[in-house]
């Protein structure tokens, strides 16, 4: 039977870890609900954290029902993103003139503004889900492709040449020695990315859509409410926090000799 106190640990440690994030948060809201309390500006230009808070309970209805569409292109847009990036990655790394072909093509793509596409690609896709996910998939597209490649390339020659001598094929290689390898590099690339994914989506509602926290957020800046502005906004922010936070656990899940390294370090006594 696990002890309470072995069981409280983990719960410690989270809390050790995320202690200074929370202080800092907390002392950001605390200087804003001051200032818009005691400085005289009105509600209507910045309402305090309490007053967004509390139109954001009021209206959570509204913002749950506008955060589903957001969500639903978010994910597709980004598995859309994934797949094409390790695709593409795998082409370029067993075919390397296509790295010179295609990455001018890519790093253009990203120089694009997304204020000024995101309308041109909903006037030629139409107001669906479609323009949504193809907006994603561009701005998360390129780190994790990068990511990829350089983690393929990080991949100790001397173990290439090992499996080689040994018989293995060039797919062979690929699977045991650089798709390892381009793991840390990867998980890195999709933390970047990720933190982009619910802007995209937001941004491609902005440009033309029926319901979504994008609309709601035009909607409710239409109507002088910087409340449920604010409110929607941190429906959007809490979304990416558990995004990133779902690609640490999967990093943990797919990368476990990574954590076993670290437990090893730290008992490792020193001399």
């Amino acid at each position: 039977m696990i002890s309470s106190s072995a069981a409280s640990r983990p719960i410690a440690s989270l809390l050790v870890r995320a202690g200074p994030a929370m202080v800092s948060v907390g002392l950001l809201l605390l200087a804003w609900e001051l200032y818009a309390t005691y400085s005289g500006i009105k509600p209507t230009i910045l309402p305090a954290p309490s007053r967004v808070f509390e139109q954001a309970m009021l209206n959570r209805e509204a913002l749950a029902d506008n955060a589903i569409p957001t969500i639903r292109a978010t994910l597709l847009g980004f598995a859309c993103s994934l797949s094409a990036a390790f695709a593409l990655s795998m082409l370029v790394d067993f075919f390397q003139p296509l790295r010179r072909a295609l990455f001018p093509v890519f790093i253009v793509s990203q120089t694009l503004p997304l204020v000024a596409i995101a309308p041109l690609v909903v006037l030629w896709f139409g107001f669906g889900l479609a323009p949504k996910i193809m907006l994603v998939a561009l701005v998360t597209f390129f780190p994790m492709l990068v990511a990829l490649v350089e983690g393929y390339e990080s991949t100790e020659a001397e173990i290439g040449q090992m499996l080689r001598a040994m018989g293995a094929g060039r797919w062979r290689i690929f699977m045991l020695a650089r798709l390892p390898s381009a793991l840390p590099y990867f998980f890195a690339g999709l933390r970047i990315s990720i933190t982009y994914a619910v802007v995209g989506a937001i941004f491609a509602e902005y440009a033309g859509a029926a319901k979504g926290l994008g609309i709601y957020m035009l909607n409710a800046k239409n109507n002088f409410r910087p409340d449920l502005v604010l409110a929607a906004v941190g429906v959007s922010a809490a979304l990416t926090l558990v995004l990133f936070g779902l690609t640490v656990l999967l990093q943990r899940q797919a990368m476990p000799w990574e954590r076993a390294g670290k437990a090893i370090a730290v008992k490792r006594p020193r001399l």
